[in-house]
């Protein structure tokens, strides 16, 4: 008898225990950081996620009170939920951050994203991207004759799927502001 290989990324889990381990399930979580407005507070947090190996889908930052010199920063991540917590630990030591919030597990919030499309085409390819950006009530902001560059306003996945569809249709570029968000309610 030949010795039993297991293949490579197989894990060896006992068959007692089948449930998966939802530890190691990455999750996505965005958070919401007040900050003092002042310099080198960003690159002290990017630091943090760059030097543990975290990675960031999205980042967002502007300042939201003049007279108090605080600015928000909204950071879209994934990681297990131990990830997710250390990070938070983490970004909490840092002086200079006054609150973190987890709107992922904190309840309902509303996420938004601003994208620009610049589009392609010609005949019945700029006929389909007109009729497809009325649809998911995308602007035009500008047009010549060979092409459109479009403004979209939702949720990231909304985003995506607009993308996803002007890519056969001529797609050339696209800007996008990354995530902002805001809990609902009081």
């Amino acid at each position: 008898m030949s010795p039993l290989k297991i293949k490579k990324g197989a894990q060896s889990h006992s068959a007692y225990n089948l449930r998966p381990n939802f530890s190691d399930v990455e999750e996505r979580h965005t958070l919401a950081l007040v900050v003092e407005n002042e310099p080198g507070v960003l690159a002290r947090v990017i630091g943090l996620y760059a030097g543990r190996g975290y990675n960031i889908d999205s980042l967002t930052v502007a300042e939201v009170d003049h007279t108090g010199h605080l600015s928000r920063i909204t950071i879209v991540t994934r990681g297990t939920p131990q990830a997710i917590e250390q990070i938070k630990a983490q970004t909490g030591r840092i002086i200079s951050v006054r609150e973190i919030h987890d709107l992922t597990v904190e309840g309902a919030s509303v996420e938004r994203e601003l994208a620009m499309f610049k589009v392609a085409g010609t005949g019945d390819k700029r006929v389909e991207a007109l009729r497809l950006a009325d649809i998911f009530r995308a602007n035009v902001v500008d047009s010549t004759l060979e092409s459109f560059v479009f403004e979209i306003t939702g949720a990231p996945e909304k985003i995506d799927a607009f993308a996803d569809l002007m890519r056969p249709l001529g797609l050339i570029d696209v800007a996008r502001t990354g995530v902002a968000a805001l809990s609902r309610g009081s």
